[in-house]
C-alpha cells in the first residue's frame, strides 16, 4: 500500500549503523591521544578500554532493529571494532572533506587540521549515526518510547567514544540531525510514505524530550 513503509534488507540497515560507527571510533582513538595525533591512535586500546560500553552499545543496536546475529555480526566483519591503523585521509573522508584536500598530504597530519577533521567528523558521524538508528526503529515498528530510550543511550554511549570531554553532547547531536535530516523526510513534496513520516514525528518528539529535558 502507497502509504506503508517498503521493507529494508536487515543487512542494508545495519550496514548504515556501523558504517557512522566505525569513522565514531576511528575519531575516538585520534581524540583519546590528547595531542592530535594520527599516528599514536589505537582503535584497539579505545574499543578494549571501554569494552563494556562497546557491547553494552551493540546490544542496543541490537535492539533497536530487531536485528538478527546473523546481522550484528556485520559489525565484526566490517573490522572497525578492531586495531587497524588510523590515517589522515581517512579521517578527511569521515569529516566530509569539508577541510580540503591540501596540496601536500603531509599538512592532514598538522594537530589542528587533525583537531578540526576530529570535530567535523563526530559532528558528521554522530548525526549519520543517529539517523541510521532513527530509520531502523521506525521501520522495526514497536513502542516508540522504549525505542527512544534506546536510541538515546546508544547516543550518549557512542557521544563519549567520540569524544570524551563531551563535545558531543546528545542534545546537540539530536539538534544536528533534526535539522540536516527531518526536513528532507517530512516535508510535502518529500515523497515519503504518510507512516514513515509518523514514525520520524514520533521519534523526533520522544528523542527531544530525552535529549534535552535538562
Amino acid at each position: 500500500m502507497a502509504g506503508q513503509i517498503a521493507p529494508v534488507p536487515e543487512g542494508v540497515l545495519a550496514r548504515e549503523i556501523f558504517g557512522p560507527l566505525g569513522g565514531i571510533v576511528e575519531i575516538g582513538a585520534v581524540s583519546a591521544t590528547g595531542a592530535w595525533n594520527v599516528g599514536a591512535a589505537s582503535v584497539g586500546e579505545l574499543v578494549s578500554s571501554r569494552r563494556g560500553e562497546v557491547a553494552q552499545l551493540l546490544d542496543l543496536v541490537r535492539g533497536i532493529g530487531g536485528f538478527s546475529p546473523a546481522t550484528m555480526a556485520i559489525a565484526d566483519e566490517l573490522g572497525y571494532l578492531r586495531e587497524h591503523e588510523v590515517t589522515p585521509p581517512a579521517l578527511l573522508l569521515w569529516s566530509g572533506a569539508i577541510e580540503g584536500i591540501p596540496s601536500r598530504l603531509e599538512d592532514l597530519e598538522r594537530p589542528d587540521v587533525v583537531r578540526r577533521m576530529c570535530h567535523m567528523g563526530a559532528d558528521l558521524q554522530m548525526t549519520y549515526f543517529l539517523q541510521a538508528l532513527v530509520t531502523s526503529a521506525v521501520v522495526a515498528g514497536g513502542d516508540v518510547r522504549q525505542g527512544a530510550a534506546k536510541i538515546a543511550e546508544a547516543l550518549t554511549i557512542a557521544a563519549g567514544i567520540a569524544d570524551a570531554t563531551g563535545r558531543s553532547a546528545p542534545a546537540l547531536v539530536f539538534r544536528m540531525w533534526r535539522v540536516a535530516h527531518l526536513p528532507g523526510i517530512l516535508r510535502p513534496d518529500a515523497g515519503t510514505p504518510e507512516q514513515g513520516k509518523a514514525g520520524f514525528r514520533s521519534y523526533d518528539q520522544a528523542l527531544e524530550a530525552l535529549t534535552m529535558s535538562a
